[in-house]
């Protein structure tokens, strides 16, 4: 009996750690496309929207040349 519930627990964890249960994507060729397209587009907004909140994608104001106006 003891043996059984190894086995079973075995396959549990090796079933459970390879691939999905629920596929994320269609298995249709064009809508799989267009939901990665969609899914890369958000990892891109990602990236514009963590150099927005830390202020990243403002002129630096160390620069000998003003980008706001003023000499150049």
């Amino acid at each position: 009996m003891r043996r059984l519930f190894q086995l079973t627990m075995l396959a549990v964890c090796v079933s459970s750690s390879v691939g999905c249960f629920l596929p994320i994507y269609s298995p249709r060729p064009e809508r799989r496309v267009q939901q990665l397209l969609y899914t890369s587009e958000d990892m891109r907004s990602v990236i514009d929207e963590w150099e927005r909140f830390w202020f990243l994608d403002s002129p630096s104001h160390l620069t000998p040349i003003r980008t706001h106006g003023g000499i150049m």
